[in-house]
């Protein structure tokens, strides 16, 4: 009588492992120790699938909590569905699966890249002082600064008024500045010391 061939398995046809690193034997031990009705087999399972998958990954020695990593990785491979006595706590698909919290976005980050990344700084630092006069001070050396790293970054020319809607918007309108009674540092003049500086360090690197 002859023996009807083996079907072949495909790998579009097979489920998708969890990690692939410990190959495709490991996944179905691991599938197989959660069919395994008696707990004490199970547990016995899980410990030498435990044994399996630290001698597959010898890097991970060095990493601390070694074996804490492991089990959270066979839970893991285990869709977690595998109901074993683990020495540590056991992970859930929300602590390993969920989503990071998003990061804010430093508001120059997002429009005003010219400015610089310490801008932000520097105007927070300006919003939290006490003394008027200073504060005045310190708003319009920021001003300039900003319309200074504007004409770096367009040459032709920026007014001051654009300086000032910029300044307002990234201090939550805490911080302002008054063109008309008391002007920035001219265009001409920052675009001259610019290229003064410029001049200067090519002549220090030849």
């Amino acid at each position: 009588m002859l023996e009807m061939p083996l079907k072949m398995e495909y790998n579009t046809e097979r489920v998708l492992m969890g990690i692939p690193e410990y190959g495709r034997h490991v996944h179905k031990l691991i599938e197989h120790c959660k069919t395994i009705e008696d707990r004490d087999e199970r547990n016995r399972m899980a410990l030498a699938i435990i044994d399996v998958m630290g001698n597959l990954q010898p890097h991970l020695r060095d990493v601390a909590d070694f074996k804490h990593k492991l089990w959270d990785q066979l839970f893991y491979m285990a869709n977690f569905e595998l109901d074993v006595d683990s020495p540590y706590p056991i992970p859930t698909q929300e602590t390993i699966k969920g989503k990071p919290k998003g990061l804010p976005y430093p508001k120059v980050a997002s429009k005003y890249k010219y400015y610089g990344h310490n801008i932000q700084t520097m105007i927070d630092s300006a919003i939290n002082w006490e003394d008027p006069d200073s504060k005045e001070i310190l708003t319009y050396a920021i001003a300039n600064h900003m319309k200074k790293c504007y004409l770096l970054w367009n040459k032709d020319t920026v007014s001051d008024d654009i300086i000032k809607t910029h300044l307002e918007e990234l201090s939550d309108n805490k911080l302002s500045i008054d063109p008309d009674n008391k002007p920035l540092t001219d265009n001409n003049s920052l675009i001259k010391v610019q290229d003064s500086l410029q001049k200067s360090k090519t002549k220090k690197k030849k």
